[in-house]
Order: C-alpha cells, then structure tokens, then sequence
C-alpha cells in the first residue's frame, strides 16, 4: 500500500472527546497513515488544543499541525491544509467522526483495480451518541457515469469518506470559501476536470449526527448558499434547467419547513436503513464509545 496524508480541520466548537475518538479511528487504521495534518481552524479551547498537543508529543513527527490565527472556515482551512500533506495520497476525515478499520485498506483497493481513479469515497453510516446507535444509511452512487448523474441533483459524496490525489484536488483550483458548500463545489470542479471517481458500497465511515445536523440543512440563510450555488452550476452549464428547478424547489420546501418535518425527510425519505451489525473487528471501539 502507498503513504497518505490524513487531513482535518479543528474549530473551537468541537468536542474534545469526539476529537480524540476521531483521530483515534485513524491512528487504528489497518494501512497505517505516515501524515497527519491537523489545521486549527483559529484558536481552540484548552481542552482541544490539550488533546492536540498530547498527539504531538506522543507521535512525533506524524502530527503536523497548522494552527491559524482566526478562524477561516472549512474550505479556506482545508485549501491551506492540503498543500501541507506530504503525500499524493489525502484521506479527509472529520473531527467528530469515525472510520472503520479497514477503511483505507479497501480504498486502496479500488486505486490499485482502477489505477485512473482521482476519488474513492464510500457509503456511510449515521450514528448518534454512541457509534452503535446507527439511525440510518446513506447508500450513493457507485460508478463514475452514476456519480456524475447524481452530482447534478444531489453531493455524490461524504467528505469525511473520502480518499483522493492532492493533484487531482489542486489542479482543479483547491477548496474554496463557499459557505456550506466547499466539498460540493470541489467535487464538481474536479469532475469537469475530468478527475475518475467511484464509491464503495460499504459504509467504512460512521458520520456523527444531532438535532444541529437537520437545524444547519434548513433556513434563510442555507437555503440562500444552496440557491446561489445551483444558479452558479446552471450558469457554467454543469446543471441544465430541469436539473436547476428540481434542485431549487426540493432545496426551498426542505429549508423552510419545521425542523421535525425535515428530519423525518431526511431519515425517512433521503436515507436507508442499515441492515447488517457492525464489524466484530470495530468491537473494541463501540464499547469504548
């Protein structure tokens, strides 16, 4: 298997003990990470800055943290952040979430059947509270051709989920600030490039979810990102106009509705259910949830 970087942005709001669970999941890798870049995404409470320090002393060199002054948001951490990682190789992943065992294991997998692949994500789990408490599953599309279909309607991917080449990323123009919309406007921008993706249909990242994670898929001021980056897409042509309509209307009636509807939408409508338990391997993790 090649070397990769793990990249992660860290802000203020995060939860020490989501954080430390987060990076663990990644350290436990079966394909073992020899870059971890952590960008502060601005100054971090004592209880946070503690935990990164602790990964710091213990593993050295491993650890390369980038710590911002203020906080830059999301796509301006990760577009500073990328251009760090030693390796062609970036595993994103989240502060609060977590990935199976095997997760880059398989991944590389796919890169080494498909070696023009520039994007392997896959499906994912959503727990809440304890990893074990799955509440639903997100299944997507598998195929280059089906991503590229879906992508017109719908993100094609979790971001936490993926592994991709830093150049396929760079020469596609690197994150950009765009509030709430930074990986959906990467994945386009690197699809057009011509950048080869694929899922696989197997969820190898649990993804943290709270009654904030329907709260932030609604309101004013989503609704207003969601809208101007559709109309962005309908402009440059990527979106044609029945693509663009459907978009809009789905995106305003979900926005604007009570947060209870919405996350029945979600749960119900937007979502699977998982079927299967987890991996016997991932055991010791659950019980140390």
């Amino acid at each position: 298997m090649k070397n990769y970087s793990v990249l992660m942005s860290v802000y203020y709001k995060e939860k020490p003990d989501w954080l430390k669970y987060s990076i663990e999941s990644m350290l436990a890798q079966t394909v073992p990470t020899a870059d971890f870049v952590i960008v502060e995404d601005g100054k971090l409470t004592e209880e946070l800055e503690e935990i990164i320090k602790f990964y710091e002393r213990e593993y050295g060199s491993l650890f390369h943290i980038i710590r911002l002054e203020k906080n830059q948001g999301l796509g301006i951490a990760l577009a500073i952040g990328i251009r760090e990682c030693k390796y062609e190789y970036v595993a994103r992943m989240d502060s609060d979430d977590y990935s199976y065992p095997t997760r880059i294991e398989e991944q590389f997998k796919m890169f080494e059947e498909q070696p023009d692949l520039g994007m392997v994500g896959t499906n994912v789990d959503e727990f809440y509270g304890e990893i074990s408490n799955v509440v639903s599953y997100v299944e997507l599309p598998r195929t280059n051709d089906e991503i590229v279909k879906f992508s017109k309607t719908r993100c094609p991917f979790r971001h936490p989920s993926l592994l991709y080449k830093k150049s396929e990323v760079i020469n596609a123009g690197n994150y950009k600030d765009f509030y709430l919309c930074e990986d959906y406007d990467l994945y386009i921008r690197m699809i057009k490039n011509g950048c080869q993706c694929y899922n696989i249909q197997e969820p190898l990242v649990s993804m943290r979810i709270g009654e904030d994670f329907y709260k932030r898929r609604g309101g004013i001021k989503y609704l207003k990102t969601m809208l101007k980056f559709k109309t962005i897409q309908l402009k440059d042509g990527y979106f044609s106009f029945g693509n663009y309509l459907k978009g809009c209307v789905s995106h305003t009636i979900v926005c604007l509705l009570p947060n209870c509807i919405r996350k029945y939408i979600y749960i119900k409508l937007l979502r699977k259910k998982r079927t299967g338990e987890l991996k016997k391997n991932d055991k010791s993790l659950t019980d140390r949830s």
